[in-house]
Parts: structure tokens; sequence; C-alpha cells
């Protein structure tokens, strides 16, 4: 495996109390989520499981329902990196179902040190498409910001089954559709757009050569005549993640949308979903998938690196003083305290 290993999608939790994960829990049972028991997040835990499966950093994530808990999460989050800045980045969250709260948090983003943008594809029945969103997306533009799109997490279930096995697909490729008809592509084409799940578990880019063949024929709603052309280029300037999609039919499909280089590593730990089997068995069917050749599988784990250049500073930081450390020796008074003792 590549000596770096970005995974940008992880997620983490602030602390709670026992009655607040008991909480927590009885309410994903209700949503048809039947996790057998309160799940339990920590940086100490997080850092040993990137140790083992050779991560070198997470870009961290987290989106709270309410803004209170958003913002005090995103300080947290915060707090994490300032601790382990080689080993955590932070996606600030934007509560999108309020333009101001959202601004006001955007405006942070250099105070809490953040590497990019964290946003829910759709927040208590707000779509990222919405007009009202406008400013925000301009905004962001401005500042050739990189966003990560991420479906509800809070989703009840559906059909008897829980939202993270089907709802969070057609959620997100419901949002990038209409974001793509609202012409927010169009307008602020400077934002950097990482889709979750490789495009909501692969189903975006397996409904896009349809979006393309039909969505700009005349009996398609478009106000903003969005073009057949459009329709195929806007959707390959996307990024997508291989959280829990990094089979070949998620893989397949994401590269007849977009090119190799905005195929980005993700885990989704963090999460209840997902275990150390599940992430490890996704990750070695993305190192074994035969439709790209080894060096380009190899570089999905460091693509970020040109998305994320505040990281990646942290990263060439910490290996320097990893060779100054190794030049000096284990027994000089000067030697500093590894950077990545898991290397």
């Amino acid at each position: 495996m590549t000596a770096v290993w970005i995974d940008v999608h992880a997620h983490y939790t602030p602390p709670m109390t026992e009655d607040q994960r008991e909480a927590a829990w009885h309410s994903q049972r209700e949503a048809c989520f039947l996790a057998p028991q309160p799940y339990l997040w920590t940086p100490e835990l997080a850092l040993a499981e990137m140790d083992r499966a050779g991560t070198t950093m997470q870009l961290l994530s987290y989106l709270p329902r309410t803004i209170e808990a958003l913002r005090a999460s995103n300080e947290y989050g915060a707090s994490l990196v300032r601790r382990h800045p080689d080993r955590f980045g932070l996606l600030l969250a934007l509560p999108t179902d309020d333009l101001d709260a959202a601004m006001a948090e955007v405006t942070r983003a250099e105070e809490l040190g953040a590497d990019g943008f964290a946003v829910t594809c759709c927040r208590n029945g707000v779509y990222l498409g919405n007009p009202s969103l406008r400013p925000l997306w301009a905004e962001l533009d401005r500042r050739g910001a990189v966003v990560f799109a991420h479906p509800d997490a809070y989703a009840p279930g559906a059909q008897g089954r829980p939202a993270p096995l089907l709802e969070v697909g057609f959620e997100t490729t419901r949002t990038i559709v209409d974001m793509l008809y609202a012409g927010i592509f169009r307008d602020y084409p400077n934002v950097r757009l990482i889709v979750a799940h490789c495009g909501g578990g692969g189903a975006l880019p397996a409904m896009s050569g349809r979006l393309e063949l039909l969505g700009a024929e005349s009996w398609v709603p478009n106000p903003n005549a969005v073009t057949r052309t459009e329709i195929r280029q806007q959707l390959a300037r996307l990024y997508l993640d291989t959280a829990a999609t990094g089979l070949p039919s998620s893989l397949a499909a994401a590269l007849t949308m977009i090119p190799p280089s905005h195929l980005l590593y993700g885990s989704d730990s963090g999460v209840p979903c997902s275990t150390p089997e599940t992430i490890d068995i996704n990750r070695q069917a993305l190192l074994n998938f035969p439709g790209l050749p080894p060096e380009q599988r190899e570089d999905v784990g460091r693509n970020a690196l040109q998305l994320f250049p505040g990281a990646a500073a942290r990263l060439g930081k910490a290996g320097k003083a990893s060779r100054n450390t190794a030049s000096t020796g284990p027994d000089s008074d000067t030697c500093p305290t590894p950077p990545w003792p898991h290397r």
C-alpha cells in the first residue's frame, strides 16, 4: 500500500454521557437500524484503528441536527486537529437549513483551522440546491472551497430497512440532480464538491448516462436550460469517495462519469454502520479492482492531497520532523517525539 493514505470520509463524535449514548442507540433502533449496542467513538480508538489499517490521515466530519450542537462539535473537531495535526483534518459542518448560521460558520473556518466544509444533502427539508442557499454557494465559490456532501444521517427507515442501506443513495442522487438543474455547478464552478459513497452508493454514476441522454429533452422541466453537454461536463467535475462502494459494481459506474483522479478514498469509519471487517473488505476490493491499473488504485489513497493543501503541508512537516528524528538518533536530547509512531 502507498505510504500516504488519506481518508476523506471519516466521522467523529464529541464526548457523550452514557445516557446520551443510550438515547442515541434507542433512536437508531426506532429508525430500523438494529445496532446491537450503543456506539462509542474516541480519538484514541480512531487512531488505533487508523494504525491497524495503515491510514495516514482522516478528514473528519460530523453533522448534528441542531445549530448549537453543530457549532460545539466544530470546535471539538478543531481541537482534535490541534492535538493530532498530522493524523486528522476537519471538514467544518455547515447548518444549511439556516443561511445566516451557515454563513457565520464559514467565517469561523480560519479560526478553527478547517481544511474544508461538510454539508447535508437535505437538512431539515432544505436541499442543497435551494435558492435560499445561493449566497452560501457564492461565498464558498469565492474561497475555492472543498465541500463534502453527505446524506442525512438521521433519516428514518423506509419499508422496515434503515436509511444507511438504501435511502442515503437515493437522497444523494436527488440532491446532486437538483443542484445540476438549479444551475449551482454552472454558477459556482470554483467549488470542489466531494459526493459521499461514490455518488450515493454508486446510484448517481449509474444514472448519469440516462441523465445525459434524456435530461435536456423538451419534456423535462429545465428553467436554466442546462444542456446535454453541461450535464456530462458538470457531473465529470465532481469528486466521489469510495465509502462502502469500493466494489466493482460501484467503481465501474463511477469511472464512466469521472476521471480516476477524482476518485478519493473514504472509509465511512466512526459510525456504527461500518466495522473494521466491512472497511477492510471494501478497501481490499478497491485495491484489487481490475478496472484501474495498480498505480491508479494506489492513487485513490492520495488524490485528496491535491484538494487539501493545508493537510498536505501538515503531513510534509511531520515527515520532515520524522526524518530529522532519524538523523539525530534516538539517544539525542534534541530528538523530537516521532509524529507517525505507526510508520
